[in-house]
C-alpha cells in the first residue's frame, strides 16, 4: 500500500531545496523528477518522473522528453498527460509545472 505523504511546501521552499544533495522527504515523484532536473541530473529525472504513472508524473515526463529533443515521445506523454504539447521556453515550463504541482 502506497501512502502519499502532505508535503506543504512553498516555490521558495522548492527552490531553497535545490542547494540539498537528496530531494526533501515527502516530494511526490513528479515533483522529485522536476527537482533533479533542476539538479541537472536529467536521468534520476526520467526515473522519478516514470514512477508516478498518473497524470502529475506524465508531465513531468512530456517535459522532460521536450528538453530532450524527443518531441514525438514528448507529445505521448502531454496526451497521457492530458495536456497541450507546450511551446513556451523550457524555464517557463519548469516553472509552471512546479506551481501546479505544489498547489
Amino acid at each position: 500500500m502506497m501512502i502519499k505523504l502532505e508535503l506543504k511546501m512553498t516555490l521558495d521552499d522548492f527552490r531553497q531545496s535545490l542547494t540539498a544533495t537528496e530531494p526533501p522527504a515527502g516530494l511526490t515523484h513528479a515533483l522529485a523528477g522536476l527537482w533533479w532536473d533542476a539538479k541537472g541530473d536529467w536521468t534520476r529525472a526520467h526515473e522519478s518522473a516514470q514512477q508516478d504513472e498518473g497524470r502529475e508524473g506524465s508531465w513531468v515526463h512530456a517535459y522532460l522528453h521536450r528538453k530532450e529533443g524527443d518531441h514525438s515521445n514528448a507529445a505521448y506523454w502531454y496526451s497521457r498527460a492530458g495536456k497541450p504539447v507546450c511551446r513556451d521556453a523550457l524555464d517557463a515550463e519548469w516553472l509552471g509545472i512546479v506551481k501546479a504541482l505544489l498547489g
